[in-house]
């Protein structure tokens, strides 16, 4: 539970802000072209399958693979990263944040895109510069995403990418990589114990429900947003 909550809680706050940020940049781009193949390029990875993604991953942090081999490069020492447990919450995150923070970024350029652009128009001539528009338009403009969005990603902090966690970790790093959903799979699919399973997983999503509720209230009582 602990591993889980701590791999759940370091792309909640190193990965949630990063498509905020990403989209008010793209939405500051003029050139349509360039534009557009950003977008394209950042929403590639969101489709490449886990296994690949778990492949590239563990080939980069081989003891031959190209992190070590820019250490190297450096006068550093080779370290066997995939073996080491300190190493690997800042594996999942950072591999995390590249495979998301593009697609995530649709919803915050959908209601950038819904703005009146009279808006910028009047501020730019109220002598408002680039960096008060966003302030104080494209970032209000988004406020009410960001905070459904936040609640969800509060509301799963007991789920992390179990799948992905799978196919890089191994007992070396069990100490920090092992979470409830690969728990799950070891000892409530593969050891048959598929009554302990159902009420581990029941037990989770009453937490993670419990979650939602508590950041849905909060979100309620300090501003005009909520799930309900």
């Amino acid at each position: 539970m602990r591993n889980t909550f701590s791999l759940s809680f370091y792309f909640l706050v190193f990965g949630f802000w990063v498509p905020i940020l990403f989209a008010v940049l793209l939405n500051e781009l003029k050139n349509g072209i360039f534009k557009k193949y950003v977008q394209t390029a950042s929403y590639l990875p969101h489709f490449i399958s886990n296994v690949v993604v778990a492949g590239m991953v563990l080939s980069f942090i081989n003891t031959d693979g190209i992190i070590n081999t820019i250490v190297k490069m450096f006068g550093g020492t080779s370290v066997a990263i995939n073996t080491e447990a300190g190493y690997f919450p800042a594996i999942y995150t950072i591999t995390s944040i590249w495979k998301s923070f593009g697609w995530s970024s649709i919803l915050y350029l959908a209601a950038m895109s819904s703005v009146d652009p009279h808006l910028y128009e009047a501020a730019k001539m109220d002598g408002a510069n680039r960096f008060k528009q966003i302030l104080h338009i494209s970032l209000p403009s988004i406020r009410p995403t960001i905070l459904f969005l936040l609640i969800f990603a509060i509301g799963s902090l007991f789920s992390a990418n179990s799948e992905f966690i799978l196919l890089i970790y191994n007992p070396m790093v069990y100490e920090t990589a092992d979470v409830i959903g690969t728990y799950l799979y070891r000892d409530g699919l593969l050891g048959g114990q598929f009554s302990l399973g159902t009420a581990v997983g029941l037990f989770i999503s009453v937490i993670n429900f419990a979650l939602l509720y508590f950041a849905n209230t909060l979100s309620r009582k300090y501003s005009d947003y909520a799930l309900w």
